[in-house]
């Protein structure tokens, strides 16, 4: 009875792992997806003139806190200063 017992419980613990493999299979299709769909903004946007190398940091400044960034840009001033650039 104990070997029916734990081939049972192995058997659903199998799918329940099948299942998590296959969501996080079908969120990485997705994520290829999305990561595409970037690619192709930017090469429009690259078309069009636009530098994507500084669209990629304005995109990375606007995630972050607003306080964060005044900070880093006083400090980076007043290296450039120090240095006389």
């Amino acid at each position: 009875m104990d070997d029916s017992v734990t081939e049972q419980s192995y058997r659903v613990t199998a799918d329940e792992l099948r299942q998590f493999i296959e969501r996080f299979e079908r969120l990485e299709a997705e994520k290829r997806d999305i990561a595409e769909q970037q690619k192709e903004v930017m090469a429009e946007a690259k078309g069009r003139g636009y530098d994507t190398k500084v669209m990629r940091k304005v995109v990375a400044l606007r995630k972050r806190d607003k306080d964060d960034i005044a900070e880093e840009e006083a400090v980076l001033e007043m290296y450039k200063e120090a240095l006389g650039m």
